[in-house]
Order: C-alpha cells, then structure tokens, then sequence
C-alpha cells in the first residue's frame, strides 16, 4: 500500500505521462493531498484500468489540497529534447498550484530546481507515494483527453487507443499517410526511418 512521504510537511507529488510517446505532448501533474488521504485503489497509473484510472481522477481532483496540470507541447519537445520538456512541463503545473509546497517529490531520477523549493527524485515513486501517484493519474487522465480530442482530427493513426506511443497500427498509419502537425519530428517515427511528408 502507498503511504505519504511526510505527515509534517505540505508535499506536491510530481509526474508526467507521455514521454515515450510518438506524438503530441508531454503533459505533467503536481498534486498536494491532505495528510489523512488514503485510496486502497491508488498506485501507478500504468498498473490500472482506465475505469480505474477515471474513478480516481474524480476522487483526486475533488480531494486534492491543490492540483495543476502542465503541458509541453510536441514543438517544444522537438526543440529542447523530451526530458527538457518533462521538466518544463512540471515546473509549470507546479507554477499552478494554488497552494505552495513545502517539499516536493518527482518520479524519476532528473529535475531542475524550482525556485527555493526543495525537491527528491525518487526512481518508481509513482508505486511507492501517494502524491507522486495521484499525479501520474492526473497527468495521464488529462493527456489521454487530449489524444482523444485529436484522434477526431487524425483517425488514421488510432490515438483514441494507443494515444500516441508507438504501436503498430500508429506506425502504418505513419507509413501510409505521413506525418501530423503533433508528431514529434526529432523522434524516430519508424523502425527503420524512411523518408516522411515533413
């Protein structure tokens, strides 16, 4: 069962969904719970169904302190590369909240400081802390709407289910139509790159 990282300070949970994706963006989430939060459900996102993950996007932004979430979009990953965005993209739903954490705690092993506060990585902590999973819920709640959006403008790549990462049926629809204005250019979009309509 996830536990809180401290019951002494206000802690924001870091996370970010979308980073091995082949197109759109890389969307993070910050999220500071009350000290007596618990959710026998709640863990890493990618361990859950979408029934589940939708349950506790309801539960977390009813329940939340403070919620934010922040977005780099597929042209900025191309520019600064993708873990740049990653962190671009936290700082912003930290820059959000409306709340101001004491501490905060970021899955994974890289970030930036941000401003005076601050900060621990902490490798899986998305199945360890319940801040830091509550946000990878958010996180990829809010980046599956987006994908979702723009499947209704590009159908031929199936992003209403594979949301962009780089499945086969993503990959023929690459392959026979080319690319989007949201895929990411400096990704490898093929297997084996050919040339593509950019």
């Amino acid at each position: 069962m996830l536990k809180h990282y401290s019951k002494n300070l206000t802690i924001a949970g870091c996370d970010e969904a979308g980073r091995g994706c082949l197109a759109g963006p890389v969307v993070a989430a910050a999220v500071i719970l009350p000290k007596n939060f618990s959710n026998i459900i709640l863990n890493d996102s990618k361990l859950l169904s979408k029934k589940k993950r939708d349950l506790l996007r309801k539960i977390i932004e009813r329940e939340a302190i403070s919620w934010a979430v922040g977005i780099a979009d597929n042209k900025e990953i191309d520019q600064i590369n993708i873990l740049n965005a990653s962190i671009l993209a936290m700082h912003r739903a930290i820059k959000k909240l409306t709340k101001k954490a004491d501490f905060l705690i970021i899955d994974g092993i890289s970030f930036n400081n941000f401003k005076s506060i601050n900060h621990k990585c902490i490798v899986k902590g998305d199945g360890k802390y319940l801040s830091i999973a509550a946000a990878s819920i958010i996180a990829k709640t809010h980046r599956d709407e987006i994908m979702e959006r723009y499947h209704k403008s590009f159908s031929n790549y199936k992003w209403n289910t594979n949301n962009g990462y780089p499945t086969k049926e993503h990959r023929d629809g690459i392959k026979k139509y080319g690319i989007t204005k949201y895929h990411r250019k400096s990704f490898q979009l093929l297997e084996r790159q050919t040339n593509l309509d950019v």
